[in-house]
């Protein structure tokens, strides 16, 4: 599971290679370490159907058997079974995003004793980006001390590792996209072609940058 992962390029790079018509971001710093329920960048479709980088909270409405018992909801960072009927409401092209990225971790080591691995493409951490979902102005309680709030929520597909993320957590990778027609898939295409995106970058793809800092402050 990938509940760490850094984003460092400045946001010209980003809409230029996401052709994203609109910039709401602001000033958008550089984020060495982005964690679970924090705010980050993501590409969307607008209103208008035109795209536009704009902030999100990091983790999707949790599913009802999750939240039992519970009286906030933190969100759900990573997507896996697509074919669940509460992720399927959002797999269509109006709620399909993509999360740009520079480097992800993956946790190693024993319980109580767990370091981040870093993972970028290269060792000048290409901006790529994660095939994403989103909702907007979804009401829940996300930390009980903030009480209900109003929100836009995000995140991102996962699917089996390739080597290089296997050997250190092999459940699971972030689904990532590299090329200009795989973007213009996951935001344009039917779920039927999309869904072929839910697959591991080829094996020797990626490359352990760092190790043991929970920021990657080299991005």
């Amino acid at each position: 599971m990938c509940n760490l992962y850094s984003m460092t390029k400045g946001q010209i790079a980003i809409r230029e290679l996401a052709r994203a018509a609109r910039d709401l971001t602001g000033n958008l710093p550089s984020l060495p370490g982005i964690f679970p329920d924090s705010l980050a960048p993501i590409i969307r479709h607008g209103g208008d159907g035109e795209r536009e980088l704009a902030m999100a909270r990091w983790g999707m409405p949790s599913p009802a058997f999750v939240l039992k018992g519970r009286t906030a909801d933190p969100g759900i960072t990573n997507v896996r079974n697509t074919s669940s009927p509460h992720w399927r409401r959002w797999l269509g092209v109006e709620h399909r995003c993509l999360v740009p990225f520079t480097s992800f971790s993956e946790f190693e080591g024993a319980a109580g004793h767990k370091v981040p691995v870093w993972f970028a493409l290269d060792d000048s951490r290409p901006l790529a980006f994660f095939a994403g979902i989103q909702v907007r102005s979804w009401k829940s309680v996300r930390k009980v001390k903030e009480g209900e709030v109003e929100a836009d929520l995000y995140a991102f597909l996962t699917c089996e590792p390739n080597a290089e993320v296997g050997a250190i957590h092999p459940k699971a990778m972030p689904v990532i996209l590299r090329s200009p027609d795989e973007l213009e898939t996951w935001m344009t295409a039917p779920w039927e072609a999309a869904r072929e995106l839910q697959r591991p970058l080829p094996d020797g793809s990626l490359k352990v940058v760092a190790k043991g800092a929970r920021k990657d402050e080299a991005a």
